[in-house]
């Protein structure tokens, strides 16, 4: 079987899951988008390939879930 990656990326002011080279739709939170990563990787996985799944870090002054804090 094959490897399907799934990364999530930042795509202007939201977040998208790059996988084959394309990333489909856009989530308002990184934590969105991991989730739809994960639902993905799972049926991957279910099917034998290989998985893996990527998240950027914090980065300095944002939360970890990747969305502005208003205050």
């Amino acid at each position: 079987m094959g490897l399907a990656q799934y990364a999530i990326v930042p795509v202007q002011d939201e977040w998208g899951v790059l996988h084959d080279g394309d990333v489909k739709n856009t989530y308002a939170t990184k934590e969105a988008a991991f989730e739809s990563a994960v639902a993905a990787a799972s049926l991957a996985l279910r099917e034998g390939h290989e998985v893996q799944v990527s998240v950027p870090g914090r980065e300095t002054g944002g939360n970890a879930l990747g969305v502005q804090d208003n205050a």
